[in-house]
């Protein structure tokens, strides 16, 4: 006597799914955006990891600007004047990044974010790469196992942020002050373009509002708290906006850095 395995009830061929022979009825390009998805995102990783793991060009004396990629530089490897919160750390070895204290947290935000999530799965994983394709998947268990439950600390990694994010604009007010004393060029402008977009990325973050407006039964016993929520609110409907406009600045404001610090070029000065 021959028994039949019991029928999946999660994934593609799950009762009550619809049973088609192609992957897809559509038409479109539907393709393309997963696609330009994942090469945006590799190219960030793989200019990031360049980046942190060349321990160089991340200070302009002159003009007291510091990249974002080494911030905060806090190991003996780093240069004197470049450590703004001091060197409590030993030298590094080759390859390590200078700024090993607040990378992490930045990754892992970035990573467990709500819109990244998205973003990833269906572009690296193809869970599903679009709606109405069949993904390859078999089974499907949510954010339940490991690692994708960690997925529910993204909360955590956005207060960490906040603080990565203050230290990113210490240095771009610290930047305005060089050697020359009190200045402002191109590269102060981008520093600072980019610290308010990081802000962007960082407020808009669903976490953040939650944390501002999460758990009140009533908005009109605490007025400034809803205030602030309608504000985190309409940015958060940017959020995606911000997600992908913050890889571009940091990817500008590192490589317009790295460039000075190479000698390469020089900061287009407005004042001083």
């Amino acid at each position: 006597m021959t028994t039949t395995s019991p029928a999946p009830s999660t994934g593609v061929d799950a009762p009550g799914r619809v049973v088609t022979r192609v992957r897809t009825l559509r038409t479109d390009r539907w393709w393309l955006p997963p696609l330009l998805t994942f090469l945006g995102l590799t190219a960030f990783l793989v200019y990031g990891l360049v980046r942190t793991a060349m321990q160089n060009y991340y200070w302009v004396a002159e003009h007291h600007f510091l990249t974002p990629f080494y911030s905060p530089c806090m190991t003996m490897s780093c240069l004197p004047e470049a450590a703004h919160f001091g060197r409590p750390f030993p030298e590094f070895p080759a390859l390590v990044p200078y700024a090993i204290i607040g990378l992490p947290f930045l990754l892992l935000f970035r990573l467990t974010c709500y819109y990244y999530r998205k973003a990833y799965y269906r572009s690296f994983w193809l869970s599903p790469p679009a709606c109405a394709v069949t993904e390859p998947h078999r089974g499907y268990s949510g954010e339940t196992r490991f690692p994708l439950i960690m997925q529910n600390v993204h909360r955590y990694f956005f207060y960490a942020v906040v603080v990565v994010t203050a230290i990113n604009t210490y240095d771009a007010i610290l930047a305005f002050s060089g050697e020359n004393g009190f200045g402002i060029g191109l590269g102060n402008l981008i520093l600072v373009v980019n610290v308010l977009l990081l802000w962007g990325y960082t407020l808009s973050c669903h976490s953040c509002r939650h944390a501002v407006g999460g758990r009140l039964k009533h908005f009109s016993k605490h007025p400034v708290r809803y205030r602030l929520w309608t504000w985190v609110t309409k940015l958060n409907t940017r959020h995606m906006e911000f997600a992908w406009i913050t890889l571009g600045t940091l990817i500008l404001t590192d490589a317009y850095i790295a460039l000075l610090s190479a000698g390469v070029i020089s900061d287009l000065r407005i004042v001083n």
